[in-house]
């Protein structure tokens, strides 16, 4: 079973950052590709960054490009996700997820396990 610890989360201001942290402490998603997903209140869920088994190819979305970076080292069970420049529309619940393959795919459906998400708030 895998379990996610996600941490990180807070209230800033605009224009502050934030870094995301999505540990796997049993190690069990290694080979896996991860993705980070946020949900803002009355929202669905939407793709945020992802990045494959071995660190070396990332996707984001169009909100996150130039401001958002995933990152992971290869082998290592931590994921990370580097916010700069947050504004208040970035306000949701961040979650963690692994991937049922080693890609860093966009698609919800392609990842099964899930952290309970961290909360970031950015005030204007």
């Amino acid at each position: 079973q895998v379990r996610l610890v996600e941490s990180g989360g807070g209230v800033v201001q605009a224009g502050g950052s934030l870094r995301l942290s999505c540990a796997d402490p049993r190690r069990t998603f290694t080979n896996n590709g991860v993705a980070w997903f946020r949900q803002a209140p009355g929202k669905e869920r939407e793709f945020v960054a992802g990045v494959n088994w071995r660190g070396g190819d990332t996707a984001y979305a169009d909100s996150a490009k130039g401001r958002f970076t995933i990152s992971r080292e290869y082998g290592a069970n931590v994921v990370y996700l580097q916010m700069n420049n947050l504004q208040p529309e970035d306000t949701a619940v961040y979650y963690c997820a692994v991937g049922r393959s080693a890609a860093a795919s966009t698609t919800q459906s392609n990842y099964r396990y899930w952290g309970q998400g961290t909360q970031v708030t950015v005030s204007s």
